[in-house]
């Protein structure tokens, strides 16, 4: 009897330790837990919302386009802390004069990121996860990219918590701040991420979601950023 004929061998994936799209929390869990912050925060919301009008006119809401889950863009909504139709850099520093007195507080706080709630809950984000970027940003030809992509970017993860207070670590840095943090922020944060992702489990999402509430309830026990070159910012 002839031997049987060999599979041809597949070939092998670009990275073969990418992480599986439905790692982390169960969907379900996230759309349970985004509809009760979202309820919750209500009073808030409109409060903050109410604050922004009030001191810098309409919209209360900022809307940008960001990449998410392979390489789909979508809407990313947070309350709107500059002035409105304001330019300028993709990236914000401590000390931009774009920012409004009521954002400043807002964004140390981290309630304008509370309306991203709702990206959760229609699909477009999850709890833990790479933070989503602007398309400019993107390289979808690396590799790291091509990994991150595979998974739903997230409101919060160990890279942002290390870099809670971005703002002062970019005000801290001479020159562009654009150019420092595409050459030198960004690749930190993308291998940071990948690193995440190959150990990630709903276990570790909600220890990082426990250390992110602990970090806006207790600031002062978060530690404060340090540059890629090891200095404090």
């Amino acid at each position: 009897m002839p031997p049987a004929p060999r599979r041809p061998a597949r070939s092998r994936p670009l990275l073969t330790r990418g992480p599986s799209p439905a790692g982390g929390l169960p969907r379900l869990v996230e759309v349970a837990l985004a509809a009760a912050g979202l309820l919750a925060a209500a009073p808030l919301l409109l409060l903050s919302a109410g604050a922004v009008v009030l001191t810098s006119g309409r919209p209360a809401l900022y809307r940008q386009r960001r990449v998410g889950r392979g390489g789909k863009p979508f809407t990313l909504v947070k309350l709107r802390t500059m002035r409105p139709s304001s330019g300028g850099p993709q990236v914000t520093r401590r000390g931009d004069d774009r920012v409004t007195a009521v954002g400043r507080v807002l964004r140390r706080t981290k309630l304008d990121e509370l309306p991203e709630l709702w990206n959760v809950l229609r699909g477009d984000m999850s709890f833990v996860g790479p933070r989503p970027e602007v398309e400019r940003f993107v390289q979808s030809d690396d590799p790291r990219w091509k990994e991150i992509l595979r998974v739903r970017p997230g409101l919060t993860d160990p890279v942002t918590l290390s870099l809670r207070d971005e703002e002062r670590l970019l005000a801290s840095v001479a020159g562009d701040p654009e150019a420092y943090y595409r050459e030198t922020l960004q690749p930190l944060k993308l291998a940071g991420y990948v690193e995440y992702l190959r150990r990630r489990t709903w276990k570790t999402d909600l220890v990082v979601i426990c250390d992110t509430l602990r970090a806006i309830v207790v600031p002062s026990r978060a530690r404060p950023p340090v540059r890629p070159d090891g200095e404090r910012s």
